[in-house]
């Protein structure tokens, strides 16, 4: 639904409903319903309480494409698209795919308004990456900056991000954040 700031919220909290509360009632799997045990009502309808159900899982994706940031742009990850949506309450994640091409890692943290990625892209592929940030000069690649980087070119701000193409190959990314 791009509603990626309910999703931040839905996996943070620890009340019902959320995937938080199933791990407060002693959840070591995803349950087919919000409430498929509770410590104070025990066990809800048998009919419909599988404790190892999908129904809820579809959390496992959005992290991967949204949080991380790990998208294809077209069959098969020959071109990638690298562009986290950055969540209130959450100040890193990290996390890889294993793509048909190779390994696909997105790593980022948030410290202040310094925001760091590195990123991993198997060979043979491309990558569009959109680094949040307020101007693409304030963007570093290894320290350089990153319109000037090996490897690194940009291709136009969009949406309060500096978006570049990369080839294979590893990078670490830094920026301003701008609210």
């Amino acid at each position: 639904m791009g509603r990626s700031d309910l999703a931040y919220r839905l996996i943070q909290k620890e009340t019902y409903p959320s995937w938080g509360y199933s791990i407060e009632q002693g959840a070591t799997t995803i349950w087919e319903r919000w409430n498929s045990y509770t410590k104070d009502k025990g066990f809800g309808d048998v009919k419909m309480n599988s404790f190892n159900h999908y129904a809820l899982g579809a959390c496992g994706e959005w992290m991967f494409r949204s949080m991380l940031g790990i998208d294809s742009d077209g069959a098969g990850f020959r071109k990638i698209i690298m562009k986290p949506e950055l969540g209130e309450g959450i100040r890193w994640a990290k996390g890889h795919y294993d793509s048909i091409q190779g390994r696909i890692s997105s790593d980022w943290n948030i410290e202040g308004d310094a925001f760091t990625w590195k990123i991993t892209v198997p060979p043979n592929t491309t990558a569009t990456v959109y680094v949040p940030a307020g101007a693409a000069a304030k963007v570093t690649e290894s320290r350089r900056p990153a319109t000037q980087a090996d490897g690194v070119r940009f291709l136009h701000m969009e949406g309060g991000r500096a978006v570049f193409e990369i080839g294979s190959g590893a990078y670490a990314f830094a920026s301003t954040i701008v609210d």
